[in-house]
């Protein structure tokens, strides 16, 4: 496996590309080559089979959610590299962020321990609708004295399908406990407040179309009047900055969850580590002045 890796260095910064950062006072080109790479990484641990011998042998359901989630993680950065690099698409950025965001602490969540309901909760949480749904249509059917419509008889059975490879039945799924809301996810993981409150509750603004959101892209004020904005918002620093190392963060979560040996573990979890040091290097620069206090105007 180490010889695997050492092929997956990560991506390699120069000084040129550094002191053209430093001169334009935007650090986002180096980020933007480490954000590519987190989706890489997160398409490699998604892609290792269960039958490896080096992965701990869990439920196959239970591994196919997170190499899933991982999966989604991989796919939604990769969509915000094609989106975000044109300098447009900011606003649809943030709303994928929210997304990657939310698969990543579902991922730190389901490995920060071997309990193995979390996995019954996560998978009833959305089947439950499906059942709810399913009983919408049969009712329907029933009313109409039993004739089946064909795209109710493929509805039906698409829902039956995912039922099945739960692996669990009606009576169980709607027997679950809820899966916790993201604040108490994020608390149990160990994760701040703030956390939440950055990644979560400023990110539903995007989601949901809030006035914050109108103001940010969607609306210019000029001359006290409200205008459309042009179709020209750029993705924030912050979001490669910020979500790249959540997802990576959940990556270390997932490597000491499925590998069987601790050194196995850490030849993935070291890799991830010094990614995450990488980009510490620049926070600083990053963030300029805005943890300096203000100076009151005298």
């Amino acid at each position: 496996m180490k010889d695997f890796l050492d092929q997956l260095n990560p991506p390699i910064i120069t000084e040129e590309l550094i002191s053209d950062c430093r001169k334009d006072s935007d650090f986002r080109p180096i980020l933007f080559e480490h954000y590519k790479y987190t989706g890489i990484l997160a398409n490699i641990l998604a892609s290792f089979s269960l039958d490896s011998p080096a992965v701990r042998k869990i439920p196959k359901i239970h591994y196919a959610v997170l190499t899933g989630l991982l999966n989604r993680c991989s796919r939604l950065i990769l969509s915000n590299i094609h989106l975000s690099q044109g300098g447009l698409f900011g606003e649809t950025t943030l709303i994928i962020d929210r997304c990657i965001f939310e698969s990543a602490i579902k991922i730190e969540w389901l490995t920060s321990d071997l309990e193995s309901e979390k996995f019954n909760r996560y998978l009833a949480d959305g089947l439950k609708t499906d059942i709810e749904f399913k009983k919408e249509i049969e009712a329907s059917i029933k009313k109409r004295g039993g004739g089946i419509l064909q795209i109710e008889n493929r509805m039906l059975q698409s829902i039956n399908r995912r039922i099945s490879h739960s692996g669990m039945t009606e009576t169980e799924i709607l027997n679950t406990k809820k899966v916790p809301n993201t604040a108490s996810i994020i608390e149990l993981i160990g994760k701040t407040r703030l956390y939440y409150v950055i990644g979560q509750r400023i990110g539903s603004h995007h989601v949901h179309g809030t006035w914050q959101s109108l103001l940010m892209h969607y609306l210019e004020e000029i001359d006290d009047n409200y205008i459309l904005r042009d179709h020209n918002c750029s993705t924030h620093i912050n979001q490669f900055f910020y979500i790249e190392t959540v997802v990576l963060n959940a990556l270390i979560s997932f490597s000491k969850y499925i590998f069987e040996q601790e050194n196995e573990a850490k030849i993935f979890t070291n890799l991830i580590s010094q990614v995450i040091e990488d980009i510490k290097v620049f926070e600083n620069e990053i963030v300029g002045e805005d943890f300096n206090f203000e100076t009151a105007e005298k």
